[in-house]
């Protein structure tokens, strides 16, 4: 009778690359687990040597998360601003160099070259500007009021009816003035959307045609407007807290006041450079300078403003670097300096593990592992910390802070170098050891 062999087949052995492989990972946990028990043991020697390490990572992943919120700011604002958006002023919007003093003696640009820039062949529309505000805080000076309502530190921007051309002003209620407001010098006024509220509170779309004071004078509200992207420093925009009116009618309000900035744009994208040009050209002959004399006012663009963030960026960046350098550094002599003192503890137990038949390629990979583990357990501390501090600024503290996993992913590799570097001589020195002279020590 014919039988079956029911045993089961015996399952293929496993390449020995694969076994080497998993002989390797488990030695390695091995290891990582032994350096975590002898942190453990030395709680307190361990938390003061990565303290450096911790301060280090923690400034890193913090001002990154800035830099990346101030990023996301600014550049969302120069796209508001526009690529073919072009502003003219006597002086350079801002300078990271001391300003000569060539600057305080030039003349302010006159209200009525708007309407000439305007005329240029590659230029759409041009209209000046005046702001009553605080330029060194960013926010106004003056108040308006209503009744018992009052709306401190308001901006007072006076245009022409062009800017709509220029920017995207989103009205929220009502309408923008007109050439006639303009022209008649009309006491008449848009108010931004915390304004709006301040005045209003009960119904801030019930403001249109009530009156609101300015500096002793009525004006009526014509329109309101929407809520304007978020400040570059977080929290509410000073934009928001602002009062438009046609620029004839600020002009008229404050007699003294005379200091225009020259909005215009560009025909097209494309055209550009070609109307930066055609600008500097009639602002030259308007200002009778000769070929050889440099411009006496300033021409920009976005790319003006992208340029010298990156260069404000570059600068924080570099100092962020800077004081995190400190940190790292101190924490790495103190990751040697404690691998030193655990090399001289623990010596007799290196001469043990010599004498049963240990290599020193593996006291080395032990010693290094430990180091590694030691900056690796600070820098994770320093990412949860950092982390923690920038989700606090942004959702309690409405600041611009946005995490990067870039950055958090680059500290954990910078705490992992640092082990390596400052545990190689340590690991090095246990391997060296002589195991007769370890085992004698005592």
């Amino acid at each position: 009778m014919a039988t079956f062999d029911k045993t089961l087949p015996r399952p293929a052995a496993l390449p020995l690359r694969v076994r080497m492989r998993k002989e390797g990972a488990l030695k390695l946990w091995e290891e990582v687990l032994l350096a975590l028990d002898t942190l453990r043991k030395n709680k307190l020697r361990s938390a003061l040597t990565i303290l450096g390490i911790v301060i280090g990572i923690t400034t890193v992943i913090t001002v990154s998360a800035v830099i990346n919120g101030l990023n996301e700011n600014v550049l969302g604002g120069i796209r508001e601003l526009g690529s073919d958006t072009i502003i003219a002023y006597r002086f350079p919007w801002a300078s990271l160099s001391r300003p000569p003093s060539e600057w305080f003696t030039r003349k302010e640009l006159q209200l009525e070259w708007a309407e000439d820039i305007a005329r240029l062949p590659h230029v759409k529309a041009a209209s000046p500007s005046m702001r009553i505000f605080q330029p060194q805080f960013g926010s106004g000076t003056e108040d308006v009021r209503r009744g018992a309502y009052r709306a401190k530190n308001v901006i007072l921007q006076g245009n022409q009816p062009s800017i709509g051309e220029i920017f995207d002003l989103k009205i929220e209620h009502g309408r923008f003035f007109n050439d006639t407001d303009a022209e008649h010098r009309a006491p008449v006024v848009l108010l931004g959307y915390d304004t709006t509220r301040i005045l209003f509170p009960e119904s801030p779309e019930h403001s249109l045609g009530q009156e609101v004071t300015i500096d002793g004078q009525l004006f009526t509200v014509i329109g309101t407007l929407q809520k304007q992207r978020q400040g570059i420093s977080g929290g509410s925009n000073p934009e928001d807290n602002s009062a438009y009116m046609p620029v004839t009618t600020l002009r008229k309000l404050y007699p003294n006041q005379k200091d225009y900035v020259i909005f215009a744009k560009a025909r097209y994208p494309d055209q550009v450079a070609e109307a930066v040009e055609e600008i500097r050209d009639l602002l030259r002959r308007k200002r009778r300078l000769s070929n050889n004399k440099p411009d006496d006012f300033a021409l920009f663009t976005s790319d003006y403003f992208l340029d010298l963030w990156n260069k404000i960026s570059g600068l924080i960046f570099i100092l962020m670097f800077a004081v995190a350098s400190v940190g790292l550094i101190v924490g790495g002599i103190g990751v040697m300096n404690i691998m030193l003192v655990s090399v001289t503890e623990r010596t007799r137990e290196i001469g043990v593990r010599k004498a049963i038949g240990a290599k020193r390629s593996n006291i080395l990979a032990q010693f290094l592992i430990e180091a590694v583990t030691l900056s690796a357990v600070g820098g994770i501390i320093g990412v949860l910390l950092g982390s923690g501090i920038s989700l606090l600024m942004r959702y309690a503290l409405k600041m611009p802070a946005l995490l990067s996993l870039f950055w958090v992913a680059l500290a954990l590799i910078m705490c992992a170098l640092i082990g390596i570097v400052f545990g190689v001589y340590p690991a090095w020195k246990a391997a060296r050891l002589d195991p007769v002279e370890a085992l004698r020590y005592e």
